[in-house]
């Protein structure tokens, strides 16, 4: 399977496009004729530029509004074809992109374009080059990829050829099983792009709005499934127009494009097992099953007050590294670890970003697979020295500077707490009645919550939630969950969209750490309140008008909404489904820890407080340690 993009779906000058393009691992590289025209360089030097970085030249496009023109417009398409067919020949590369015109002088009629493209497809063949016809689905006269081919059937010419794009198709909404009819070797080029389920204009939407497969709305498995089961045996392209894409990272927008692709093709090749597709096998999407860890740096006076802070919580410190200044802090089946080497990922991420989550362990149905998997996707195995008696844990490297280790059952990697750990004598698990961690909350920019997305979402058996809008007294934040399918595992992705939210706040204080708050389950919310308090754990204060508003929006039983201001819990509710959660005061740059209790049915995160908890937040000030309880 040859993998291709186009220079337009990523950001920066054609030499920085090409660079990522290539590191990512891209085979090749559809040329969009404004990116040639703006560099400084030939086309033979863009050609030998292109080669130079181990990539082909796919495609050159587009050439627009060529069919079905009245004269002397049409002599005059034919004149620009033959000057881009110059073009082409300097570059190296044999197909050019002919979309179907949206002129306001062109005639229409199947047959007036099909002799058209014969006409033409004669040109180029006598050179050694093919034409591509696209219909764009807001072409003046052909806007369906059927009526496309049937122009290219009538052409019959062996130069002239249909050019597929997923938007096409599934943006007006044509079922694409149409295309299983098309013989394969007239299917001369597939672009692909994903894009949200908005209703508007077509052309703006396709313009502002397109986006990696996998990451929208769009049934781009389908529409593949179709293509490959028609025979089709070229490049598998994207073509992305988004402007979130225009401003960001180049190589990560790339890697991520690449990401997309081998995931897709990996699905297409396991729901139409009879198709040929030449992809390396890679394991399927891996189950992820639970938080098995989470790790905190921390050196100096941090480390007695984040553990401290830890026993307000109702944990305990139950083990200790037997070669490392690292502990492990145990309530139900919740392990957090405090890791104050002055060497390895830990320290470094220390002197990056101060005390935080600098590690994620989870528990998976393979971490074999899951790092095979991963390497496949383009995450890099994370690997640090291991010492006398230490197991190798697999790890990858995430998004953000994160990493992420994997513990399976069948492996005995679950045994690392008892091989490389010592019991504290006479230590037990806490007992204030937190049972399991229910999510944790991973902030970035908005920018980069595509690429969380599809980071989770290719690589375990996970599905996203729609996004939601989260109020921030001085700004929006974008909000959207990852889980597993037996919604064990959640996480939450938040994009601030500026410095001046919380999460912005966060961002900046901590110079990107991701973990901004961890949230932990319990059976019974007014008990375990009621025992942290008692350790000393400072609840984040809530307003008397919170809990006024409560008692007009929900009938609630006598005693509970006292039983709430008593514990500073906030309150929500889905049908019958009733939500539960009580915020700890952040620290270390605005990391905090949230306990709840999530009644049977209820799915949610308790959404509509958040405004509130973010007010009480911002009105509390984050600090710059560990809180005084």
């Amino acid at each position: 399977m040859k993998t291709s993009i186009a220079t337009v779906s990523i950001s920066g000058a054609l030499p920085e496009k090409l660079e990522a393009i290539a590191a990512a691992g891209f085979d090749g590289v559809e040329i969009f004729e404004q990116d040639f025209i703006a560099h400084d360089g030939g086309a033979r030097e863009v050609g030998r530029m292109i080669r130079d970085h181990g990539l082909d030249i796919t495609l050159f496009q587009p050439f627009r509004d060529f069919e079905c023109l009245p004269e002397p417009l049409r002599s005059k398409a034919f004149d620009r074809a033959k000057r881009k067919f110059d073009v082409m020949q300097e570059l190296g590369t044999d197909l050019i992109l002919i979309c179907s015109s949206v002129h306001p002088r062109a005639l229409g009629g199947i047959q007036r374009a099909a002799d058209d493209l014969a006409e033409l497809g004669e040109i180029a063949g006598a050179r050694g080059l093919r034409i591509g016809y696209e219909a764009l689905a807001w072409g003046r006269h052909i806007n369906d990829h059927r009526d496309a081919w049937e122009i290219v059937r009538r052409a019959d010419h062996a130069s002239v050829g249909l050019i597929l794009d997923s938007f096409h198709t599934l943006g007006r909404k044509i079922d694409p099983e149409s295309i299983r009819a098309i013989p394969g070797d007239k299917i001369f080029f597939v672009q692909l792009a994903d894009a949200p389920a908005i209703e508007m204009d077509l052309l703006y939407w396709s313009r502002h709005f397109r986006n990696m497969p996998g990451e929208g709305d769009l049934e781009i498995r389908r529409f593949m499934q179709a293509v490959m089961a028609a025979g089709y045996a070229g490049p598998i392209s994207l073509e992305i127009f988004n402007d979130q894409f225009r401003g960001s990272n180049a190589k990560a927008t790339a890697l991520d494009g690449y990401r997309s692709l081998v995931a897709l093709m990996d699905d297409v090749r396991r729901a139409e097992p009879e198709t040929h597709i030449d992809l390396p096998p890679i394991p399927p999407r891996v189950a992820a099953q639970d938080i098995s860890f989470l790790e905190f740096t921390a050196q100096g006076d941090e480390v007695e007050s984040l553990s401290a802070f830890l026993s307000t919580l109702g944990f305990a410190n139950t083990a200790r590294h037997r070669n490392k200044q690292v502990s492990l802090w145990q309530q139900g089946d919740v392990r957090l670890v405090i890791n104050s080497e002055t060497e390895g990922h830990a320290a470094h991420v220390w002197n990056t970003r101060g005390l935080a989550v600098c590690d994620i362990g989870l528990q998976v149905g393979s971490a074999r697979d899951t790092v095979l998997r991963a390497n496949a996707l383009g995450s890099p195995t994370f690997s640090q020295p291991t010492g006398p008696g230490e197991m190798a844990i697999p790890a990858i490297r995430g998004l953000g500077g994160s990493v992420l280790h994997f513990i399976d059952a069948e492996s005995g990697l679950g045994d690392v707490w008892d091989v490389e750990f010592a019991p504290v004598d006479g230590a037990r698990p806490g007992e204030a009645g937190i049972t399991h961690v229910d999510h944790i909350a991973q902030t970035m920019s908005y920018e980069d919550m595509l690429s969380w997305t599809l980071f989770y979402t290719t690589l375990f058996g996970m599905e996203k939630t729609p996004m939601v809008d989260v109020i921030d007294p001085d700004g929006l934040v974008r909000s959207q969950a990852v889980e597993s399918s037996g919604g064990r595992l959640k996480i939450t992705l938040n994009g601030a969209e500026t410095h001046r939210t919380l999460a912005g706040r966060f961002l900046a204080s901590t110079f990107g750490a991701s973990v901004q708050h961890i949230a932990l389950s319990t059976e019974d919310i007014f008990a375990t309140v009621t025992t942290l308090m008692a350790a000393g754990f400072a609840p984040l204060p809530i307003p008397a008008n919170y809990y006024d508003d409560l008692a007009a929006r929900f009938d609630m039983p006598e005693g509970l909404l006292d039983k709430l201001k008593a514990g500073n819990i906030l309150y929500d509710r889905e049908g019958e489904a009733e939500f539960f959660q009580v915020y700890s005061r952040a620290f270390a740059g605005g990391l905090f820890f949230e306990i709840i209790q999530r009644g049977p049915g209820y799915k949610g995160f308790g959404g509509p407080n958040a405004p509130f908890r973010i007010a009480a937040q911002k009105r509390l000030g984050l600090g710059k340690g560990i809180p005084e309880t």
